[in-house]
């Protein structure tokens, strides 16, 4: 029991010493740390002192830089005010001089205006006077001036007026001559060879009995199927057939051709032979048609138009056959629409639909160039083109540069040598219609029309008509025919005066 006791206390003894140990070292090292904190915050307090006053040393530096800017820049401000005061004081010297110039001025300006309204007062007393001598008023004196002016410079008026026009004419007509001359160059057509009448060959005389038939039931039954009229006459081993209508003209020839051929003639034979000699024109048309388009280089016309088309290769105009002229038209005008920077497309589709209407122009009502647009219109063809064929006759007005190049094209195309024949009472009527509008102006004593009416020559009375009224007056007839005829080419109007003195010596 005393041993635990003893081991207690000396227990608590080791504890208590240990405490004052460890209380021992602590205090130690807080010492320790506390001198090292007071070293730091020396070490701190002394580079404190340093950096302010390096601070200061650069203060007090600045503040000097600062004074010594100062007075320069004062030096500099001290300067410019003077340099603006010595300104100001001749710029207000100049002010005083100029206000001096413009009382000046208005002195002058005032004087002026007094002189002026004195002259205006002599002008109009001078004026007066004159009036007053010459028996005639300002406006009487301009115009009889200028009508003397003009009756002493006529000529040369006219002169210079016939210069102006030669040369701009001299150069437009170059330009356009080397244009249609390279494209026509390059187009080469058939000749005009369409008549109103084809021959059929017989295999002998005989065959002209067959043809009639007994009592002529034959021919008429053969003229009632086809309606064309059969010419039966003296030519040896042939027989003629006759129509306007080419179409019916070539039925009838194919379906004769085929009687002929099969030798037996006979009403049933002949209603046979002539329906399918139909439906082998229809065939051929329609290949036409294909055709045409093929050549002229054009895509996504509709079926039934190009059928239409193909009608115009049995259908002729003076001779030429419409459809070649349709293409070459067409050919024409995408060579001229490529020359003039055109829509080559628009242009070549609108000359070779031009003509449309003449494929129906018998079984419709209204001109060949209506009866055309309708049927683009209902086959929906692109506007710009039906304007573009429009015009082709001038019936309706130019709307596009396409629907020129079109008519030009048309009338390249009708108008070439060997394009197209002309019945003799047409080409006299023509002629007529020319030497008549020329006798209708005034002053004109005879006309006429030569050159097969290329040229007409106009002889006018040189006691009404002066040069200048001539001049005037074959422009005046040329505009006439233009809008009046229809004619293919050019007419050349030339007129003439001449002033004839007869004397006699005795």
């Amino acid at each position: 029991m005393w041993f635990a006791i003893f081991g207690g206390i000396f227990i608590l003894i080791g504890l208590a010493i240990g405490y004052l140990l460890r209380k021992i070292l602590a205090r130690r090292k807080i010492d320790s740390y506390e001198a090292k904190i007071e070293k730091m915050l020396e070490d701190a307090r002394n580079e404190a002192k340093e950096i302010l006053i390096n601070a200061k040393d650069k203060a007090v530096k600045i503040l000097e830089d600062a004074k010594k800017e100062e007075r320069e820049r004062r030096e500099e401000l001290s300067a410019i005010e003077k340099r603006i005061e010595r300104k100001e004081e001749f710029i207000d010297k100049k002010f005083q001089d100029l206000e001096v110039i413009k009382q000046e001025l208005r002195k002058k300006i005032a004087k002026i205006r007094e002189m002026k309204q004195n002259l205006e007062e002599l002008k109009e007393q001078e004026l007066k006077l004159i009036e007053k001598v010459a028996g005639m008023t300002k406006e009487q004196a301009t115009e009889e001036l200028f009508k003397k002016i003009e009756q002493e410079n006529s000529q040369t008026i006219l002169d210079r007026i016939r210069k102006i026009e030669q040369e701009g004419l001299e150069t437009y007509e170059r330009k356009a001559k080397e244009i249609l001359a390279a494209i026509i160059q390059r187009l080469a057509s058939a000749q005009a060879t369409e008549i109103t009448t084809s021959s059929v060959a017989l295999p002998s005389e005989e065959f002209k009995g067959k043809i009639i038939g007994k009592e002529g039931r034959n021919i008429r039954a053969f003229e009632k199927e086809t309606g064309v009229e059969l010419i039966v006459d003296e030519t040896p081993d042939a027989i003629i057939i006759s129509s306007f209508d080419p179409i019916r003209r070539q039925v009838a020839k194919i379906a004769l051709e085929k009687l002929i051929a099969d030798g037996r003639i006979q009403p049933a034979r002949i209603e046979e032979f002539v329906r399918k000699a139909q439906e082998e024109i229809n065939k051929n048309i329609k290949e036409a048609g294909e055709e045409a388009v093929r050549e002229v280089g054009l895509v996504g016309l509709d079926p039934k138009l190009i059928q239409l088309l193909g009608r115009l290769k049995y259908r002729t105009s003076f001779g030429q056959n419409v459809l070649r002229h349709s293409i070459e038209a067409a050919h024409l005008a995408g060579m001229l629409a490529s020359e003039l920077n055109a829509d080559i497309t628009i242009c070549k589709k609108a000359a070779l639909l031009h003509d449309i209407g003449k494929a129906l122009d018998h079984e419709v009502e209204g001109s060949h160039v209506e009866i055309g647009r309708k049927i683009l219109q209902k086959f929906k063809i692109d506007d710009a083109i039906i304007k573009a064929m429009q015009s082709h006759h001038e019936e309706y007005p130019y709307e596009t540069l396409e629907s020129v190049i079109v008519q030009t094209a048309e009338a390249i195309s009708a108008s070439r040598p060997g394009a197209r024949r002309d019945t003799l009472e047409n080409y006299l009527k023509r002629l007529a219609e020319l030497e008549n509008i020329a006798k209708s102006f005034e002053g004109v004593e005879k006309a006429y029309a030569i050159q097969a009416g290329r040229e007409l020559r106009i002889f006018v009375t040189p006691e009404k008509v002066d040069d200048l009224v001539a001049y005037n007056l074959a422009k005046k007839i040329a505009q006439t025919i233009e809008k009046e005829l229809k004619y293919p080419g050019e007419i050349k109007v030339m007129v003439i005066r001449e002033t004839r003195v007869i004397e006699y010596a005795k």
